[in-house]
């Protein structure tokens, strides 16, 4: 997210948000992954658009919008963001694959970014950094101190992995069907410092936690918590990163949207002193686990109830928790219009699925992705 405008200090929590997504580079001739030196030099120097970022492998680019106050703010800055993104792409004639893996594609295909911070984490992080072919999607949602940060973070575990299975777009890996919606949620789990984080407390429990993670080598500094949902390093916000790539630019604007409502609502919770609610580490995995094997097409774990409940109703609970605050902010007709499209269509990753089982064509796959990614770009 880009910081010029930002005015969150002190202010309302959730009066801003901003939106990352990553995005795979392919070939307009094979839809392959596909270097874009130029396009990743460009962004590497700041030439590529004022919201064109590099990624650690070339065959990936980066957006950020600016800082947001309404939903039609994140759509047009979503758009103006996809639409550079192309055009750097369009250096090395490449196109934009806006899904949280590839098809049939993996990692060997990907050159790492020259350049210091990402030559540092494949020192740090070896194989884990160099195989890095996921793509996600991050929601930065602005609060006033890192206190209210924490506040929130530590009363976000229990609706994560409704969040998760509303995004799922990564169900293909190294030319496999996975069985997954978001295989993608695997594959993070490699790293020893993602997921969600036990409850912290307050600042200064978080502030312990990460010089504790410094000293182990995990993690240089705050910039490299790969946890789901993380106080930013840089920014006056707290960061949602646990989502994949929503390909059409509808889900990714249901979600910033969810997220902010989410945030707004916590806050309230810790502001009224209500507990954080206690969860084990253990159950918490499991609803994680569920939500990225199945997304909306099963059942999900609900980690506070310790049941399975059907997507679709668990769907409807986060909405029911949020329809007060949404309500307030004018967003609830949108978001609850952009929940019926998603739960009438489905997720990413079942219509890609969907269109592999149709066509029995990766290619066919690739395409739909890039087409539907495509879809309201100016």
């Amino acid at each position: 997210m880009r910081t010029d405008g930002l005015q969150t200090e002190g202010g309302a929590v959730g009066r801003t948000l901003g939106v990352e997504e990553e995005f795979h580079l392919v070939s307009p001739d094979t839809l392959e992954l596909t270097p874009g030196p130029r396009a990743s030099a460009a962004a590497l120097a700041g030439e590529a658009g004022e919201r064109v970022h590099p990624e650690i492998a070339t065959t990936q680019l980066e957006i950020a919008t600016g800082v947001c106050t309404t939903l039609e703010q994140v759509r047009a800055e979503l758009v103006a963001a996809r639409t550079e993104a192309a055009a750097a792409a369009e250096r090395d004639g490449l196109l934009l694959l806006p899904a949280s893996t590839h098809p049939w594609d993996s990692w060997h295909t990907m050159p790492v970014t020259p350049g210091e911070r990402y030559e540092a984490m494949v020192d740090r992080w070896a194989g884990l950094a160099r195989q890095q072919d996921i793509c996600g999607c991050h929601v930065h949602v602005g609060v006033p101190d890192l206190d209210t940060a924490v506040a929130v973070l530590d009363r976000t575990r229990p609706y994560l992995p409704v969040l998760l299975a509303m995004t799922g777009s990564s169900p293909f890996h190294d030319g496999v069907d996975t069985g997954y919606e978001s295989w993608r949620t695997l594959w993070w789990t490699r790293f020893p410092h993602a997921g969600a984080p036990e409850p912290l407390g307050d600042a200064d429990g978080y502030r312990r936690v990460l010089s504790a993670l410094v000293a182990s080598g995990v993690v240089a500094d705050g910039s490299h918590l790969y946890w789901d949902v993380r106080p930013s390093a840089r920014l006056p916000t707290i960061e949602f990163r646990l989502a994949d790539v929503c390909t059409t630019l509808d889900d990714t604007v249901l979600h910033a949207a969810l997220v902010r409502s989410l945030v707004r609502v916590l806050a309230g919770r810790a502001q009224r002193g209500e507990p954080v609610p206690e969860l084990r580490p253990e159950v918490l995995r499991a609803a994680r686990w569920r939500a990225a094997r199945s997304g909306l097409t099963g059942p999900l774990f609900d980690p506070l109830r310790e049941e399975l409940v059907d997507a679709r109703t668990a769907v409807t609970g986060l909405l029911a928790e949020l329809e007060e605050d949404l309500t307030t902010a004018g967003e609830w007709d949108e978001v609850t219009a952009r929940v019926q499209d998603l739960l009438g269509r489905g997720t990413s990753a079942a219509r890609q699925r969907s269109t592999w089982l149709r066509t029995g064509d990766r290619r066919a796959v690739a395409e739909w992705v890039v087409r539907e990614g495509a879809a309201g770009r100016s």
